[in-house]
């Protein structure tokens, strides 16, 4: 039996999760653009005591080969860590994590970026480090295709490598501004990192001091060995998708058993998989809730929505209500697809009723209930080790983060599950998590 209480991520899509969300009459629909609207909804997680919000993204409109402009609305967002900037100054405690790829960026930068916004949010930085998995990404940096799989996890454990020892070329207390004296750093403070690898050759010291988590709070999402590996040895936050308790309790040791190979404590990495929740004060009410969602889905949206969960094939040529057909291993988010995969066979699902089954949550967790339903569930994966925390993915903004603070969070205090106050100022000190050392050896 656990007891620690579990972590909460508020996960801003700027229209909702569900992908007919925008269109619901009680959706801000313009809030990709407009900053007032994340203002409010993180002011209102940080009043709820949310560990942290969280923000996806892309180089690039990801779903460019859509047959209609109905998703426009969730491909116009702002860049996140220039919009965590802002959201810095108008929160003081709630974590601020944004998502950069390592496929075209560049490690020097990265590094820079999130020192940055960890020195303006006062230690409330996290970084979620993730490999781009479309070619419509590539095709914006002057490539036909991304590299394959296993080259981007290579470039990918590089590059953390650079971005945590360019952290660490600035030593603790290095910074003294000492007017009388005329010293403003001492001299052996900071260090060249001077690494020179396979993909980057970066000399170093980062020109930003040590910020006051000592470093950014390391995220991860992916779910291949690879990314596990990855993570075990990097992350201190893992966003998982799992279908089932059984799942989500093997992706738990698993991930957990790899950390000893890396000098690790299980503790030091919390695993939130995603949650995707709608709640009623009757189970009937939450049906209906879901339902009006699901009646506003374009089915030409609901396929192309499908194609790319399973790696950007094109399904448009199959019965919708016919079987998934059998495809090649996709080369972009491999264990995506064999989630959708997995999630089919096991419940018989044609291509419609897959894509109708995903709408809302992508193959994230899918609970539709009353507060006591929802909350079964979500201490049922806490107290079986298959979840340190969950992800929250609103299915409307901001309808469905005012329902799961209104209704779900009374009954996860009652039981105990959450914080009542914040016990510190910083995203890690949320976590109760250590950062992994800059150079932690790497398996094999």
């Amino acid at each position: 039996m656990r007891h620690d209480t579990l972590r909460l991520g508020a996960f801003f899509y700027a229209t909702g999760h569900h992908v007919a969300g925008w269109r619901h009459p009680s959706s801000e629909a313009d809030g990709g653009l407009v900053l007032e609207r994340y203002v409010g909804w993180a002011q209102k997680a940080e009043a709820a005591l949310f560990d942290l919000v969280f923000l996806e993204d892309g180089s690039g409109i990801r779903d460019g080969n859509l047959r209609s402009s109905e998703r426009t609305a969730r491909s116009t967002h702002f860049e996140p860590v220039t919009l965590l900037s802002a959201l810095a100054a108008v929160t003081s405690r709630i974590g601020l994590v944004a998502t950069t790829s390592t496929s075209f960026n560049e490690p020097y930068n990265v590094a820079r970026r999130f020192a940055s916004l960890d020195h303006l949010s006062g230690g409330r930085a996290g970084w979620n480090l993730v490999t781009s998995t479309t070619d419509a990404e590539a095709a914006n940096f002057g490539a036909d295709r991304i590299a394959q799989h296993g080259d981007r996890y290579e470039r990918a454990e590089e590059f953390v490598d650079v971005v945590l020892g360019l952290w660490n070329t600035w030593d603790d207390g290095a910074v003294i501004i000492d007017k009388e004296s005329g010293q403003f750093s001492k001299p052996d403070g900071f260090h060249p990192l001077n690494h020179r690898g396979t993909h980057f050759e970066v000399r170093g010291p980062l020109n930003i001091s040590r910020t006051p988590q000592g470093q950014p709070v390391l995220v991860q999402a992916g779910a291949s060995g690879p990314g596990k590996d990855l993570a075990a040895r990097t992350a201190e936050i893992v966003f998982t998708a799992n279908q089932t308790l059984d799942e989500a309790t093997e992706f738990y040791g698993d991930l957990k058993g790899r950390m000893g190979r890396f000098g690790r404590d299980r503790d030091d990495l919390k695993v939130m998989p995603g949650l995707f929740p709608v709640v009623g004060r009757s189970e009937a009410e939450a049906r209906a809730k879901f339902e009006a969602l699901q009646d506003l889905i374009d089915p030409v949206v609901g396929l192309a929505l499908l194609e790319r969960m399973v790696g950007s094939f094109d399904l448009s040529g199959y019965d919708p209500d016919g079987p998934v057909p059998e495809l090649p291993e996709a080369n972009g988010a491999k264990s995506r697809q064999q989630l959708m995969f997995d999630l089919a066979r096991r419940e018989g699902l044609t291509l419609r009723q897959l894509y109708l089954r995903i709408a809302g949550a992508r193959g994230h967790s899918q609970i539709i209930g009353t507060p006591a339903q929802i909350v079964d569930e979500m201490e049922e994966r806490f107290q079986k080790h298959g979840a340190d925390g969950f992800n929250i993915m609103p299915a409307t903004l901001p309808g469905g983060l005012d329902d799961f603070i209104e209704l779900v969070l009374p009954e996860l205090r009652r039981r105990g599950l959450v914080r009542t106050e914040y016990e510190g100022r910083t995203l890690r000190g949320h976590l109760g998590t250590r950062p992994p050392a800059a150079h932690a050896p790497r398996q094999g």
